[in-house]
């Protein structure tokens, strides 16, 4: 087992199960998520991280579970309403019960769906977690959104999804992760243009404009902690839907998309979030 030593000489890294282990002297984009969603696969620098954020953005917890729940909302709406019965969640992050796979197959049990990260600590904590439906399917594959041809070319996605019939593509908080340098646009684009006509793709992305000053300090604090964190302008949001279709009502903070019951002040949450078709 190798592990990684910190500046005290001990060594802070926990055995995965894997070839892979879990350096826990640094924080993490989804284990700091999941301690502000009240969950249990974090430590103690998650979250101190997760204060931080926190201390600049009070409603930081509020907007973790608004995102989460703005996933479940359009999973729903994807299977009873779109009558989409496959799903892929690229970038999935760590299991938190209620996940997709109990979100949609709640409504169709016969629904596939799969998992898609590219982390050690996903698929360490996805073991176990994700079992569906007797009449569906959960899987859960390593891939890179920043290689999109081999992630759709991944032996374990085309076994569990058929990509001639209509696809639910889930990218949900996952593309704040890639700075512009990765052209986070182009790598969308492939996975839109491999989609046949009837898919649907749901995004959502951290905004820029609901508090500027805010978003940017928690932005550099992510950095600080090696976490990359890139908030983006509805505008630049618009443009990962390409040409498709976008459902009303359109790209949106995420408490305005089709909320169970309408929010107090929607824009309490600096997400932006919308559902688009491919014509």
């Amino acid at each position: 087992m190798t592990t990684t030593p910190t500046a005290d000489g001990d060594n802070d890294a926990v055995d995965t199960g894997t070839d892979t282990e879990i350096d826990i002297s640094q924080p993490h984009s989804a284990r700091v998520y999941d301690w502000w969603l009240g969950g249990t696969d974090n430590y103690p620098v998650d979250a101190m991280l997760g204060e931080l954020f926190i201390r600049e953005i009070p409603a930081m917890r509020l907007m973790a579970r608004a995102n989460r729940d703005f996933m479940l909302r359009a999973g729903r709406f994807l299977a009873a309403e779109a009558r989409i019965s496959q799903f892929v969640d690229v970038g999935a992050g760590i299991p938190t019960s209620p996940n997709l796979h109990e979100a949609v197959q709640a409504v169709e049990p016969a629904a596939r769906i799969v998992y898609i990260d590219n982390d050690p600590i996903v698929l360490r904590q996805s073991r176990g977690r994700m079992a569906g439906t007797a009449a569906g399917a959960t899987a859960y594959i390593e891939a890179d959104l920043r290689r999109p041809e081999d992630l759709l070319n991944h032996p374990g996605l085309r076994a569990a999804v058929d990509l001639g019939q209509p696809v639910a593509l889930m990218l949900i908080a996952v593309l704040m992760l890639l700075p512009d340098s990765d052209d986070p646009w182009a790598l969308t684009r492939t996975l839109l243009d491999a989609l046949p006509s009837g898919s649907h793709v749901a995004i959502s992305h951290p905004g820029l404009e609901f508090d500027p000053e805010a978003v940017a300090t928690v932005s550099a604090l992510a950095a600080a902690g090696n976490i990359t964190l890139v908030p983006r302008t509805r505008e630049e949001v618009e443009r990962f839907f390409g040409d498709w279709e976008l459902l009303a009502p359109g790209v949106t903070p995420v408490l305005g998309w089709r909320p169970d019951a309408p929010a107090d002040d929607q824009e309490a949450a600096f997400y932006w979030a919308g559902v688009a078709r491919k014509p």
